[in-house]
């Protein structure tokens, strides 16, 4: 099965954003209409994650998935279960969707805080909006949402134990 990539509007952009730390291809068109979502799915080759009951018939063959309304986990369930990641979990930028870049602590002097740099190991960095990530307490609380909303282990960066663990 080959990686589905899709496509939304802002109304689920939380969704969009724990996809994406699935490794999931989750572009986001803020303000855009149902049928502008399909123009954009239609064009890219993507299929349209909405809301929606609506299918305008121009775009017919375009793949939907309708969310779960009211139930982000119920659809980040569903999705991971029918369709495969465009790549690892935390591979993409969960704000803006790029493939996210291996850099060292060197690289990142000055731009993140020092206790991260100094704790050594490889960061990420999203090449599109400049956003440094690093494995904090943060992704043990994400994985445990994903984990529980998938109902099995996710991959991804380790976070460093806590103080007095």
């Amino acid at each position: 099965m080959s990686p589905t990539r899709f496509v939304t509007d802002a109304s689920l952009d939380f969704v969009a954003r724990r996809l994406r730390f699935l490794g999931y291809d989750v572009v986001t068109h803020r303000g855009a209409r149902l049928e502008e979502l399909f123009e954009a799915a239609a064009r890219d080759g993507r299929a349209v994650l909405t809301l929606s009951g609506r299918h305008p018939r121009r775009w017919g063959g375009v793949p939907v998935v309708r969310a779960l309304r009211g139930d982000p986990a119920g659809t980040v369930r569903a999705v991971a279960g029918a369709h495969e990641p465009a790549g690892p979990p935390f591979s993409r930028c969960p704000r803006c969707n790029a493939p996210l870049r291996t850099r060292t602590p060197f690289e990142a002097h000055g731009e993140v805080p020092g206790r991260v740099t100094r704790a050594g190991g490889a960061l990420t960095w999203c090449p599109a909006c400049g956003q440094w990530f690093w494995p904090g307490t943060h992704v043990t609380r994400i994985r445990e949402w994903l984990e529980a909303a998938i109902g099995r282990p996710v991959g991804g960066p380790a976070a460093p134990p806590r103080a007095g663990s």
